[in-house]
């Protein structure tokens, strides 16, 4: 379990076919240094299981249904992440409650930069749409956001200069795909329903 907020950005060492999964390198000393072997880690909002660690290296294996629903079979040497511990025990929970569990991809449709400041209208496939609502919470590459306005097939959140800095939105540009995972909450709240419309 993850809060969405975000601890480090971390570079993308190598990224490697591995049978029918990747196996990425991802580098950052300050997580890969409280990590073990078997820790999981957000990696732009997808838990992972650490597999091996060397220095300030974190090895990951990537499995084909992960790699069908998250933008991680897109990444590349060079390329940047969000980074995230999994939550601890007694530990506060300052974003929402994020499992880590990808939903889907979304498309950043829109940015609308004011100063240091930003707008950004996501897309999202519609089966999502569903489970947000406006002033709800959204991890988008693992980052826990508050939904401003919620459409048919798309929503926006604004984002503060702290956010753009210290994790990758900040160089996302229309048609970057990220990672998108709705409420916890909001996911068995919709599930109940089908069930009360279908008895």
């Amino acid at each position: 379990m993850f809060t969405g907020l975000v601890q480090a950005v971390g570079g993308v060492h190598r990224a490697q076919t591995d049978g029918p999964g990747r196996r990425l390198d991802i580098c950052e000393s300050g997580v890969a240094g409280e990590a073990m072997v078997g820790a999981s880690i957000a990696v732009n909002g997808c838990c992972l299981t650490v597999v091996e660690l060397k220095d300030d290296r974190m090895s990951f294996e990537v499995g084909p249904e992960t790699l069908s629903r998250t933008n991680l079979g897109e990444l590349e040497a060079g390329d940047f992440v969000n980074l995230e511990r999994s939550l601890q025990m007694g530990e506060p929970l300052g974003g929402h409650l994020v499992s880590g569990h990808v939903d889907a991809m979304g498309t950043l449709d829109e940015r609308q930069d004011e100063q240091q400041w930003a707008t950004m209208w996501f897309r999202l496939p519609s089966f999502l749409s569903g489970q947000i609502v406006s002033k709800g919470c959204i991890a988008v590459d693992g980052i826990s956001l508050t939904l401003v306005d919620v459409e048919a097939e798309r929503f926006s959140v604004q984002v503060i200069p702290h956010t753009l800095a210290l994790t990758t939105l900040g160089e996302k540009r229309a048609g970057c795909h990220v990672n998108i995972e709705t409420d916890l909450i909001a996911k068995y709240v919709e599930k109940q329903l089908s069930f009360l419309r279908n008895a």
